[in-house]
């Protein structure tokens, strides 16, 4: 069905693997437009509870956009490069209802940053190596990563790894609270798993709510208290409401998925 991912599915987690290892799984055109299709797929899909993204092999999450489409592009076509990327994936992602967790194996350089950043969890290998090099080309981060990496570490980093256009490591990435946690490289995929089943444990309306609330406190113009204060008193009318607080009283594990 896909020529440059694959989906998978299993005990509600589906991995969405980006698959040109050959390119070090850069991003082109295709590539951006079959990840929005397939999430677009799992988004209505109730036996997908929580997404996890990474890249083929172990070399490269993403290690960027593919540079030969874009390298003649007009300023016309530059601006629709970046809109219609961030509309079809990475805002997408960020918004996206159910739990993203990026595994980052290897390089995530560029627009595989971006695409990591946009995810709701980082877990990155020992061996990851980020960056956003595109001033290194005469080019700005395109995919929200300006804005995405300024929200994770702070704009004195931020500003700092894009004007030198360096890499770092998973260590120093984790220190400056771009990834949520570092492991082995072999041990990458167990570890997304193993957060994607914590979150299984829990209500998936709720989650939905808690993602627009986090949001909401990024989105210029939105007041992030009003809008938790509104998905807070949503949750009282749903049945998962009722099942989690009369597990609690009854003391056994709630059970949201029945």
């Amino acid at each position: 069905m896909y020529e440059n991912i694959s989906v998978n599915l299993s005990d509600g987690i589906a991995v969405l693997t980006i698959n040109r290892p050959k390119q070090l799984n850069a991003l082109n055109k295709r590539t951006i437009e079959e990840a929005h299709a397939a999430l677009r797929e799992m988004e209505s899909d109730n036996e997908v509870a929580v997404v996890i993204l990474t890249g083929a092999e172990n070399k490269a999450f993403v290690a960027g956009a593919d540079i030969k489409e874009f390298a003649d592009f007009t300023i016309a076509q530059g601006g629709a490069l970046a809109k219609n990327g961030q509309d079809l994936l990475f805002t997408l992602v960020e918004h996206y209802p159910k739990p993203v967790i990026a595994a980052v194996n290897g390089f995530a350089l560029g627009g595989g940053l971006e695409l990591a950043m946009s995810a709701h969890i980082r877990i990155a290998s020992a061996n990851a190596k980020m960056g956003l090099p595109e001033v290194s080309l005469g080019v700005i981060p395109g995919y929200g990563g300006t804005q995405r990496l300024a929200q994770l570490v702070g704009k004195g980093k931020a500003n700092e790894l894009i004007f030198t256009a360096g890499m770092i490591s998973a260590d120093e990435a984790f220190r400056c609270g771009l990834v949520n946690a570092v492991v082995e490289q072999d041990a990458l995929m167990e570890a997304a798993m193993r957060m994607a089943s914590k979150i299984l444990r829990n209500s998936p309306m709720a989650i939905r709510a808690a993602i627009r609330a986090v949001n909401a406190g990024y989105t210029s113009g939105v007041n992030g208290y009003e809008v938790e204060i509104e998905e807070f008193a949503k949750c009282f009318g749903t049945e998962e409401f009722k099942e989690g607080t009369n597990a609690f009283i009854e003391k056994r594990k709630a059970n949201f998925r029945k």
